[in-house]
């Protein structure tokens, strides 16, 4: 288990453990004073619980997206709960898709031709900013709704109000603290961007995993990949920096990029970035390796534990890398025949800018899985380039 994995374990036993001492001593005693019947109150409790949660991480997406702005950021997309907003000509649009947070994820694009740099602080403190803000304005309320002659009513308003501030205040303890945890929090994120190389090296990130212009991102890897950042943000640009030699099948560039993410002996890459590298790294070897020799690096160098978070991060990258594993390595026609399901929905979140030298390297492994089974029928799930 990766060290941010058991960073977040604690964080999350943290969070319930709190939850629960709030449960027992406060919402339980409540219960004597509310006038409701035992379901009437349950049912009351998962309310405000509810409320709490897409209130608050509608709150913080705003504030990220106010933030953003104040930083001098355009905005690309607004993700609450996996609800996400985003304009395409100019037009309001809506669809459904995952995100990398707690709660949600706001993506932002630096704005061109400012006169000072784009700064993240802005996007990074509102949020925090705007939950104690929520907190403090909670506690002033609660008080004054549940104390003197009010009715009861005005009383279990109060007190729902106060279950929603401390909702509220999980997310913020979540947020604020300052370790890479399952998702980056803005905590972590804030001391990383300290200095003024890794604020440069996070708005060059911000423009290859967020813009549409193909040649500005391929640019912006060229400048940036000889920058002295922290790891998080270095490795996040070399994963993206393959992709300039991926596209030329120059396999051997590539894999030296990758060895230097894979082999980092300072463990400070996020486990996302590390699996993505690593689903590259066997990709290489299956594809430019004999079978004997990938086979060899496959048993050695990946782990169970690995193997199986390959095949359960379902996307792109991870999903043609487990083609090739279980259909040439494992040798399982139904493995490899359940992730080709997955295909389609992994393309759909691929990036514009990935797409076509995606579809290229997938068809590659497509036809190589076919030519060791031809009678698998594997052609039928080959992709239009």
């Amino acid at each position: 288990m990766k060290k941010e994995e058991i960073s977040g374990l604690i964080v999350y036993v943290l969070l319930l453990a709190l939850a629960l001492i709030f449960a027992l001593l406060v919402v339980r005693e409540y219960y004597t004073k509310s006038g409701m019947e035992v379901g009437e109150y349950i049912l009351f409790i998962f309310l405000s619980f509810f409320i709490g949660i897409v209130f608050n991480a509608a709150l913080f997406e705003l504030a990220h997206a106010i933030g953003a702005k104040l930083g001098r950021y355009n905005i690309i997309s607004l993700n609450i709960l996996g609800f996400t907003f985003y304009r395409e000509a100019g037009k309001l649009k809506f669809k459904f898709s995952s995100f990398d947070g707690l709660t949600g994820e706001t993506k932002i694009l630096p704005k061109e031709g400012t006169k000072k740099k784009p700064n993240p602080r802005p996007y990074l403190l509102f949020g925090t900013l705007l939950y104690a803000i929520e907190i403090i304005s909670v506690i002033f309320v609660y008080s004054f709704l549940t104390g003197g002659d009010n009715s009861q009513l005005l009383k279990n308003f109060g007190f729902g109000l106060l279950v929603i501030g401390v909702v509220g205040g999980g997310m913020l303890l979540y947020n604020i603290i300052p370790f890479h945890l399952d998702s980056m929090t803005d905590g972590y994120r804030l001391i990383l961007l300290s200095n003024k190389k890794n604020r440069d090296a996070f708005n060059d990130l911000l423009v290859i995993q967020n813009s549409a212009d193909d040649e500005k991102v391929k640019k912006t890897i060229e400048q940036s990949s000889d920058l002295e950042t922290t790891i998080a943000f270095s490795a996040d640009i070399k994963v993206n920096q393959i992709y300039n030699f991926l596209e030329k099948e120059d396999f051997v560039e590539a894999e030296k990029v990758l060895d230097e993410i894979i082999t980092n002996p300072d463990k400070k890459t996020s486990q996302k970035t590390y699996l993505e590298a690593k689903s590259q790294k066997i990709y290489i070897v299956i594809m430019t390796k004999p079978l004997e020799e990938a086979l060899e690096y496959y048993e050695k160098e990946v782990s169970l534990s690995e193997r199986r978070a390959i095949s359960e991060e379902k996307n792109f990258v991870s999903t043609r890398a487990y083609i090739l594993m279980s259909a040439l390595l494992d040798k399982s026609r139904s493995e490899c025949f359940l992730a080709l399901k997955g295909v389609y929905k992994a393309y759909k979140k691929l990036p514009v800018v990935r797409q076509k030298v995606e579809i290229h390297l997938y068809n590659l492994a497509i036809n190589k899985i076919d030519e060791a089974h031809p009678n698998w029928g594997v052609k039928e799930y080959l992709m239009n380039e």
